[in-house]
């Protein structure tokens, strides 16, 4: 597992080795990683890879089998200890907002508040006026839109001041447009109240917008682990970049250190002689050319030599046309992105480049 991140000296939880069976079953494991107070660590992965399972043995929800949970350095829980879960200060939000509906949106932030009466309706005047919802005190959750009660869901969460906050997909319920504002939101209050925050989605663009620091999951693991910028440009293996985006496979075969193909050579040191190779790009990092009375552009350090290919279909994707290409060397379909409105009719030849230095070599699946 890579770890490209610094944390501080007192991380404000600590997560060492954990690990769940079920039975012969490894749901979770081996899984460690630490979060600094007001910073955001995503959890993202498919599902059933784990994520749930990790948080839920955090909040204390359920047992770990081996491992350690540490909060501000003290243990939360370790091989023969566990602090229950309401003595964590552990705030907890999902998709199911889980609002009482009896109860108005005061009464439902103010759940489970210790303090005197004033104390209360303090606390939760200032955690509505912060998540635009002063209006709102006595209404009751059936009279709120999904993101308003979003809104009251988190601060409720927020209102014992809990040092550490986890979210299962909390935003997955709401839809497109109005989900980029509450998330903007709801990461400024966070920062606001100095909570860390264990961000479980398996969105990536979710991550990415959220998260300060990434861990990527599978079958139980963490695969990688880093900032968004190193995770997305510094992928571990090709599962981990397909799993940010499209991606483009040209395949090929090891021979000195170096790999032929259409677009030139590559060098693969690491390989031996014959090992199949997958070249893997990202569709907006190849380049396309007109054809020129059947020559393409010629070849540079950075984009290599071009190779052909006949338009497939092309669809405008809003901020991006989408042009698929059927290669003319060996019949395989190849995706390029252009930020504009590219449409070129089908049976349109043109010439390809790669972004050299934006390319992967990974062993051939």
């Amino acid at each position: 597992m890579s770890q490209d991140h610094t944390q501080s000296p007192q991380p404000r939880l600590e997560v060492r080795n954990l690990t769940r069976r079920f039975g012969d079953r490894e749901v979770v494991r081996d899984v460690s990683f630490s979060v600094a107070p007001g910073q955001v660590t995503c959890l993202l992965g498919p599902s059933g890879c784990g994520k749930s399972t990790t948080l839920r043995m955090i909040a204390g929800v359920d047992r770990q089998s081996s491992g350690e949970v540490y909060v501000d350095g003290e243990m939360i829980c370790g091989p023969n200890f566990s602090l229950p879960p309401e003595k964590r200060r552990i705030g907890l939000m999902f998709q199911d907002f889980a609002l009482f509906p009896h109860l108005s949106v005061a009464d439902n932030v103010s759940f489970g508040l210790e303090g005197s009466k004033a104390e209360k309706r303090a606390r939760v005047a200032e955690l509505l006026e912060k998540v635009g919802l002063s209006w709102a005190m006595d209404d009751f959750p059936h009279m709120l839109s999904g993101g308003e009660q979003q809104r009251v869901a988190l601060a409720r969460a927020l209102a014992p001041r809990p040092r550490i906050m986890l979210m299962d997909e909390p935003f997955s319920g709401l839809d497109n447009r109005l989900r980029d504002d509450i998330r903007d939101e709801t990461l400024a209050l966070l920062k606001d109240e100095g909570t860390a925050v264990v961000l479980v989605t398996h969105e990536p663009e979710e991550a990415l917008r959220m998260g300060q620091e990434i861990a990527l999951m599978r079958d139980g693991s963490i695969v990688q682990f880093g900032t968004p910028y190193n995770i997305y440009n510094a992928p571990v293996d090709r599962e981990a970049m397909a799993f940010f985006s499209d991606i483009n496979v040209i395949s090929g075969t090891s021979q000195g250190a170096l790999t032929d193909t259409p677009f030139g050579q590559f060098l693969t040191p690491g390989y031996e002689d014959g090992a199949r190779v997958d070249i893997v790009i990202r569709p907006q990092h190849l380049h396309l050319d007109f054809d020129r009375a059947g020559k393409g552009p010629e070849p540079t350090a950075s984009h290599g030599q071009a190779a052909a290919g006949v338009v497939v279909r092309a669809r405008f994707m809003g901020k991006e046309s989408l042009v698929e290409f059927r290669m003319e060397h060996d019949g395989s379909i190849l995706k390029a992105t252009v930020p504009n409105v590219f449409l070129p009719p089908e049976g349109t030849r043109q010439w390809l480049t790669l972004r050299r230095n934006r390319c992967f070599v990974f062993p051939a699946k």
